[in-house]
């Protein structure tokens, strides 16, 4: 499901919970809302907040932290593929077919960012162009000690990028679990019930606890955003693999 969506199912459940403590409120029994009676609620509702908020904190920062991780790795394997390519140009004229390749493939990279979901790195099409530059670079046989130097440079270059390749597409599924979601849906939704049960008649409080809600699924929001940074409205800036694509063109 979308971040969209589950920020919506948020925050639906949230006033739900909210209109079923206003409705218990109504037809609990007095001897259940004593003053010790709100007492011992309070203290478990404390420890709940205390939790939703602990668990909130870490998943902002959890999925922040990979966000940048993610963005760090994308900006590294550009500068990576610069250096292979004037690495290739240093080389010599029998490394052309291998710049060709390498500008295809980073060309197909650019393309599809803004079309699908970030960068290629397991499709077909793409997988054989990178086939075929690692293929292209083992072919060149060094004339030289200079050549040598060069090619063992490239090769060293070009397992790093193989390696953020692998990574990157490891790591575009999802690393908030479904259950784990589910739970923190839950004591948000227990949170928002002791609201209703105890809250005020008038129009303030209602509102404070609308703002309440949407400020909650706001925040679920961003955190499944941030944990799929090439797709949706919070992405990766694409603007590495231009800059690129510009080198490259040279």
């Amino acid at each position: 499901m979308s971040a969209l969506g589950v920020s919506l199912i948020v925050f639906v459940v949230t006033l739900v919970a909210t209109a079923l403590g206003i409705f218990f409120n109504r037809v609990l029994p007095e001897h259940h809302l004593t003053k010790e009676s709100k007492e011992i609620i309070h203290l478990g509702i404390g420890v709940i907040v205390t939790l939703t908020a602990l668990v909130l904190g870490l998943l902002i920062a959890s999925a922040k932290q990979s966000f940048d991780t993610k963005s760090d790795e994308i900006r590294q394997g550009s500068i990576k593929i610069i250096q292979i390519d004037r690495a290739l140009r240093d080389y010599g004229p029998e490394a052309s077919g291998a710049r060709e390749l390498l500008r295809r493939w980073v060309a197909r990279n650019a393309a599809a960012w803004s079309l699908e979901s970030g960068p290629v790195t397991s499709d077909q099409e793409g997988g054989a162009v990178w086939t075929a530059f690692q293929s292209t670079l083992r072919a060149l046989v060094p004339a030289n000690e200079g050549q040598r130097g060069i090619i063992a440079k490239i090769n060293d270059l070009d397992d790093d990028i193989a390696k953020t390749r692998w990574l990157l597409t490891e790591q575009s599924a999802s690393s908030i679990q479904t259950p784990f979601l589910l739970v923190l849906i839950l004591w948000l939704g227990i949170i928002f019930a002791s609201f209703g049960l105890f809250a005020p008649r008038n129009g303030t409080v209602f509102a404070v606890i609308l703002l309440s809600a949407l400020s909650l699924s706001t925040a679920i929001y961003l955190i499944l955003e941030l944990d799929q940074p090439f797709d949706g409205a919070i992405r990766i800036s694409d603007a590495p693999l231009r800059t690129v694509q510009k080198e490259l063109a040279r």
